[in-house]
């Protein structure tokens, strides 16, 4: 298994070249800097080609709704003059269920165009259904890789359902144990089979989400008079934080607050077979968005579109207990029962709205939809199943794999800052591994890395000063 592991992933950026029909590497300029703009535009789609591919597809336009009670909950809890206006984007409303919708809409879109017979996706949850949507409605074969189970194979009640879901869309489902084989087993299909490589780290994808920016944009103009003051976005792989904040800037909304958000899970590891089924949280937290953000080539192609510290001007948590508080609410408050992943950023809304004037406005971005295995009382029943203690109480007592403590009070809530300038320091020192010995990073090199964490050439050797004292 070793050598045949070893043999596939030494030809992975070749497979993938052939999969993606994108040649990395003439947008490679030094060991640490590459052409970032010039990949994301040589897919030679418009924004506005994107709007009119996903239409035709039946993705985006979805509803913005202004969440009056919800509001009316933070002011009434915040000080005089406090509480600013809440709105969601209800990503629901797509044809799967999910932003995601809108990264296949185009991916497929490319596979059919290119004569592709059909797609591959490595995914545990709404992506693989929004690949496994778009490839039924172009008529194209499907595959989906998923982590579903840990060694005794048990798994998780939210990526099963997912599994069921992309096998209803006629997609074939290569369900595996956790472990480092995932992008392996995908690279590897796709040497097989010759299909396109419906990635969430492509430039396809990820430009794909740039039109949920633009509509926040244009209908918080239209409603409100400006764009958003904050918009609060559910942090991962960087994908969905990267394509909004692009759409948000393209439209013009360059003041608008770029905040990512994430569930803690500090203290588990995203491959351990004991820690797999020990969180309640597929996605949307700190196990994918701190490596990811802190190195984004660590995906399966070789250049990750999603570049998050690009954009990013504030990192919040939350913990899990407090994500189910808030899930439970907007049900009774809002109407609106919503699975997890979107109700992450909603959570870090509520603390955020709190201490900001009652004239700014924050966007949560999305909304997914929930179901059997993706609701939050079976996701709280399995973690009791499972050894999690579960109870009501301080937030602040939760702990990761061990005890979700929902809080009591809507006031217990309490997102807490991320340190992303340490997460600056983490990416560099991650760039600087890839170059070779002794290499000096060139002005070229330290601009990208400007670029690449959203801050100035004086930051970046200043970091690369502490980096060589350490």
């Amino acid at each position: 298994m070793a050598t045949k592991f070893d043999a596939i992933m030494a030809r992975r950026g070749e497979i993938m070249r052939k999969a993606l029909g994108m040649d990395y590497s003439v947008f490679e300029q030094s060991p640490i800097a590459f052409d970032y703009e010039g990949m994301m535009e040589a897919h030679g789609y418009s924004l506005q080609d994107i709007v009119a591919i996903q239409t035709k597809a039946g993705v985006g336009n979805t509803p913005l709704l202004e969440l009056k009670n919800l509001t009316d909950v933070v002011r009434s809890m915040s000080e005089p003059g406090k509480g600013a206006r809440i709105f969601v984007k209800d990503e629901a409303a797509n044809m799967a269920g999910a932003f995601k919708d809108r990264r296949a809409s185009v991916s497929i879109h490319v596979a059919k165009e290119k004569g592709y017979e059909g797609v591959i996706a490595a995914t545990s949850g709404n992506y693989g259904a929004a690949v496994s949507s778009q490839a039924a409605r172009y008529g194209l074969k499907c595959i989906i890789v998923q982590e579903t189970f840990d060694s005794r194979h048990i798994g998780q009640p939210e990526i099963v359902e997912k599994s069921r879901i992309c096998e209803a869309f006629g997609a074939e489902v290569l369900q595996l144990t956790v472990g480092p084989e995932l992008f392996f087993h995908m690279v590897e299909l796709l040497d097989q089979t010759g299909y396109f490589a419906a990635s969430l780290y492509s430039s396809f994808g990820v430009s794909g989400i740039e039109t949920l920016g633009l509509e926040i944009a244009d209908e918080m103009t239209a409603l409100t008079g400006a764009p958003p003051t904050h918009c609060v976005i559910t942090h991962a792989g960087g994908g969905n934080t990267t394509g909004t904040a692009r759409g948000l800037k393209r439209a013009g909304a360059t003041d608008t607050q770029i905040i990512s958000a994430s569930v803690d899970l500090s203290g588990l590891h995203m491959a351990s077979d004991n820690d797999f089924n020990r969180k309640s949280f597929t996605t949307g937290h700190t196990g994918f968005g701190v490596p990811f953000a802190t190195w984004p080539d660590r995906a399966d192609v070789p250049r990750n579109a999603a570049r998050s510290l690009r954009y990013i001007d504030r990192y919040l948590t939350v913990t899990q207990g407090e994500v189910f508080y808030i899930t439970e609410a907007m049900s009774k408050i809002e109407g609106l029962e919503r699975g997890p992943a979107g109700n992450t950023a909603m959570t870090a809304a509520v603390s955020l709205a709190r201490d900001l004037p009652r004239d700014a406005t924050v966007v949560v971005q999305e909304t997914e939809y929930t179901g059997a295995g993706k609701h939050h009382w079976a996701q709280l029943n399995f973690a009791k199943e499972m050894g999690v203690e579960v109870r009501s109480g301080d937030p602040r007592d939760n702990v990761p794999g061990k005890v979700i403590v929902i809080p009591e009070r809507p006031e217990q809530i309490q997102a807490k800052d991320f340190d992303v300038a340490r997460m600056r320091t983490s990416y560099v020192r991650n760039a600087l591994k890839q170059t070779p010995e002794g290499y000096v990073p060139t002005a070229d090199d330290i601009a990208f890395l400007a670029a690449d964490t959203n801050s100035d050439a004086a930051a970046v050797e200043a970091i690369l000063v502490a980096l060589k004292e350490a």
